[in-house]
C-alpha cells in the first residue's frame, strides 16, 4: 500500500494566514508533518506539491464576481463596504495579502489529491491544507474563503462522472458543502457535528435532508454538547455504515476537522484522541468495500494546534499508508523541539489519559439524546428498507 498513497503538501500552504492571533493557524500542518517524520511515517516520495486551482475550476462552485472580489481584496483594491457584502474583512475572515492565491492553492491541493486517486496514481490521497467547508458560492464564512471540498466534488462529477459520498466529522456543521449539493442525488453528504443550538454555523438539523431530486441524500447527526467518545463513535460508525450501504459511492471524500476534542477552545464536545484513531479506520474500510479503495481526505477545523491536531491528523496518514501502529510515547525529539514554542505542555503519549477531564454528570442523558438523534437521522434509510 505504501507505494499507492499521496500526501499533498508544500510550505506555501502556510500562506493561508489571516493574522498571527487568528484561531485558524496553518502552522498545524508543519507540526503534523514533523511528527510524521519523527516516527518515520512519511517518505519524501509520497509528498506531492499542490497546484493552483484555476479560476475556471473555482467557478465550478463560486460566482465569478466573488472570485474577482477576493482577488481585489487581496491586493487592497476592494472597498470595505463592498468586501463585507462578500463576507470579507470580517472578524472571522479578515482580508490578508494575496488571499486569492493562497486560497486557490488550498483548493488546488484537493484537486491534486482527486487527480492522484481518480487516475490510479494513488489509491488514497490526503490534503490536510483543505477542508474549508463553510465557503459559499458568493460569500466567505467561518474562516473559509473558497470551498475546496465543494469544488472537488463538482470536479469529480464533471471530469470523472463519479458519485461522491462526502463525510464530515468536523465539530462544526459542513454547511457550505451541504448547500452546494442539496438538490443533487449523485452527491450524498453526511455530517456529524455539535448541535447548532450552541455552535456556529447553527445549521445541520435533522430535518435538513435535501430538496428536489436530492431529497434523502443529506444526512445530519447533531450531537449534544459534552458528548464523549463512546456516544460519538456509536453515531459515526452506525451512520457511516448505513449511509454507505444505501448510497454505494464511487469515491469517498472525508473532511477531518479535529475540533471535537475536549481541549479544543472553540467547541463544547468531550472527545479524546480515541475517536481520531477510529475515524480514518472506518473511512478506509468503507472506501475498500464500496469504492475500490478510492479515498480522498482533507483537513478542516482544529484549534488546539499543539496538543490535538498533530496527533489527530497523523493518524489519518498512518492509516492510509497502513502504518497505524503508533501507540505509547510520542517521539521525545518532537516534544523537545516544539515545547519551547508551545504555550501549553505537549502530550507525551499518542493517546490521552483516562482521566483527561472530570466525569460529566449528564453522560447517560447525553448518550440517550444522541441515540435518539441517530435513529431519527437514519429513519429514512431504514423505512425504505422495510418497504
Amino acid at each position: 500500500m505504501k507505494d499507492r498513497v499521496a500526501f499533498i503538501y508544500s510550505e506555501e500552504q502556510l500562506n493561508y494566514k489571516f493574522s498571527s492571533h487568528h484561531p485558524f493557524n496553518q502552522f498545524r500542518l508543519k507540526l503534523t508533518i514533523d511528527l510524521l517524520n519523527k516516527v518515520h511515517g512519511l517518505d519524501a516520495e509520497h509528498i506531492i506539491p499542490p497546484r493552483m486551482a484555476t479560476e475556471e475550476e473555482l467557478a465550478l462552485i463560486h460566482d465569478p464576481s466573488y472570485i474577482d472580489a477576493v482577488k481585489k481584496a487581496g491586493h487592497g483594491q476592494l472597498p470595505k463596504e463592498i468586501a463585507e457584502n462578500y463576507g470579507l474583512g470580517t472578524e472571522d475572515t479578515p482580508v490578508f495579502p494575496n488571499m486569492h492565491e493562497a486560497s486557490s492553492l488550498l483548493v488546488g491541493g484537493t484537486l491534486t489529491a482527486v487527480d492522484q486517486v481518480m487516475t490510479g496514481k494513488a489509491l488514497h490521497a490526503l490534503n490536510l491544507g483543505g477542508g474549508l467547508h463553510h465557503g459559499f458560492r458568493g460569500k466567505a464564512s467561518g474562516f473559509c474563503i473558497y470551498n475546496d471540498s465543494s469544488v472537488a466534488i463538482k470536479y469529480l462529477q464533471e471530469k470523472y462522472n463519479a458519485r461522491v459520498l462526502y463525510v464530515d466529522t468536523d465539530a462544526h456543521h459542513g454547511d457550505g458543502v451541504q448547500w452546494s449539493f442539496y438538490d443533487d442525488p449523485n452527491v450524498c453528504t453526511l455530517s456529524i457535528h455539535e448541535t447548532g443550538r450552541y455552535l456556529f454555523p447553527g445549521t445541520g438539523n435533522l430535518n435538513e435532508r435535501g430538496q428536489g431530486l436530492g431529497y434523502g441524500y443529506s444526512f445530519n447527526i447533531p450531537v449534544d454538547a459534552f458528548t464523549e467518545d463512546e456516544s460519538w463513535l456509536q453515531a459515526y460508525t452506525q451512520a457511516l455504515k448505513e449511509v454507505a450501504e444505501f448510497f454505494k459511492p464511487d469515491v469517498i471524500l472525508t473532511q477531518n476537522g479535529a475540533d471535537s476534542h475536549y481541549y479544543d477552545p472553540l467547541t463544547h464536545l468531550s472527545a479524546t484522541m480515541k475517536i481520531y484513531r477510529e475515524i480514518p479506520k472506518l473511512a478506509h474500510e468503507i472506501a475498500h468495500k464500496y469504492c475500490g479503495g478510492k479515498w480522498i481526505a482533507v483537513g478542516g477545523g482544529g484549534y488546539d494546534i499543539w496538543r490535538v491536531v498533530p496527533r489527530a491528523w497523523a493518524h489519518i496518514w498512518l492509516e492510509m499508508s497502513e502504518n497505524s501502529n503508533c501507540y505509547g510515547s510520542l517521539p521525545a525529539d518532537w516534544i523537545a523541539y516544539w515545547q519551547k514554542d508551545s504555550p501549553v505542555v505537549l502530550p507525551k503519549e499518542w493517546d490521552d489519559p483516562e482521566n483527561l477531564y472530570t466525569p460529566i454528570p449528564r453522560k447517560a442523558e447525553i448518550t440517550e439524546k444522541n441515540l435518539i438523534t441517530l435513529e431519527k437521522a437514519l429513519y429514512p434509510i431504514r423505512n425504505q428498507q422495510k418497504n
